[in-house]
C-alpha cells in the first residue's frame, strides 16, 4: 500500500469513528507503528487530524469541547446546589481529589470557605480550583496541583498529569463529567482528559460524580468509567424520574434542590 493510500485510509477511519488508536491502525494497515505515526504526523501537519497520546482524533470532533467560561453560566443554580451536597459528604482529615469542571470549581470554593473541613488535602488537575484553594491561605488546607497540558475546559491532562495521579491514593474523588449515560457510562469529548480522569478514578477509594441533569443521556467521544464504578451520583432534582430510577439501579443518587426550589 502506498503512503497516500495509507493516509487516505487513516483519514477515512478517523472521519468515520471520530478517533482511532494507533495500535488499531497498525493492525488494520499491516504496517509498523513508526509508519503509522509518520503518516499521522503528515496528516496533522495538513490540519486534517489531531494527534493525541496513543491515537488520532478528527479535528472537527476535537473542537467540540466547550470552554470553562462558556460552561460556567449554564445551570448555575443547579450546580451550586450539587456542589453544596457534595461538600456535605466530605470529612476532615481526608485526601480529596477534584477533577476539572465548573461544578467541581464550585466544590473548591465551598471547601475554601468551610473551616470545619480541616485539615484537608486536595489533589486537583484544575488550575481554577487550585487558585481558589490557594487564595484561602489556610494552613490546614494542603493543595496539590498536577502538571500537564491545559485543555479548553481548563483541565491539566496528558502523560504528566496521568503519571502524577497514578502515584497517589485519595479517599474521595469528586468528578465532573461531560456526559452520563446508563449504557455509555461517564464520557468526555477529550481523549486525553478521559485518560487522566480514569487515573483519578483508579486512585480513589470512593468516587462521587457531580453532574446536573443536562449531562444525562449525553455521550462524549471518550469513555471514563461505567456508571456502576460510581459510588455516589449527585445531580439536581430536575432530573427525570425514569433517569433517576435507572441511575439508582447501579449507584446511590442524591438529588440536590436549588435554592429557588427548596420547600
Amino acid at each position: 500500500m502506498l503512503a497516500q493510500q495509507r493516509q487516505e485510509a487513516i483519514l477515512a477511519a478517523v472521519r468515520r469513528d471520530g478517533a482511532v488508536r494507533v495500535a488499531d491502525l497498525v493492525a488494520a494497515l499491516g504496517v509498523s507503528e513508526m509508519t503509522v505515526r509518520r503518516d499521522v504526523g503528515l496528516l496533522a501537519e495538513r490540519g486534517l487530524v489531531q494527534r493525541v497520546h496513543g491515537g488520532v482524533v478528527d479535528v472537527r470532533r476535537a473542537a467540540e469541547e466547550p470552554g470553562f467560561r462558556a460552561k460556567a453560566g449554564l445551570h448555575a443554580d443547579e450546580k451550586a446546589a450539587i456542589a453544596a451536597a457534595a461538600v456535605g459528604r466530605l470529612a476532615p482529615g481526608s485526601a480529596v481529589a477534584l477533577s476539572a469542571g465548573t461544578t467541581t470549581h464550585l466544590v473548591a470554593r465551598l471547601i475554601a470557605t468551610t473551616p470545619a473541613l480541616r485539615p484537608l488535602t486536595v489533589v486537583t488537575n484544575s488550575p481554577p480550583a487550585a487558585d481558589v484553594l490557594h487564595a484561602a491561605g489556610d494552613p490546614g488546607l494542603t493543595v496539590v496541583l498536577t502538571g500537564g497540558t491545559r485543555t479548553p475546559s481548563d483541565a491539566l491532562v496528558g502523560p504528566v498529569a496521568t503519571r502524577a495521579i497514578e502515584s497517589l491514593r485519595v479517599d474521595v474523588l469528586v468528578l465532573g463529567v461531560h456526559g452520563v449515560d446508563p449504557e455509555a457510562g461517564l464520557t468526555t469529548p477529550n481523549l486525553l482528559e478521559a485518560e487522566t480522569n480514569r487515573a483519578l478514578v483508579a486512585a480513589a477509594s470512593r468516587v462521587v460524580v457531580v453532574a446536573d441533569r443536562s449531562k444525562w443521556g449525553v455521550v462524549g467521544l471518550a469513555r471514563i468509567a461505567d456508571l456502576a464504578d460510581v459510588d455516589l451520583l449527585v445531580t439536581d432534582d430536575g432530573l427525570h424520574p425514569e433517569a433517576v430510577a435507572a441511575a439508582r439501579e447501579v449507584t446511590e443518587v442524591v438529588l440536590a434542590a436549588p435554592a429557588g426550589r427548596r420547600p
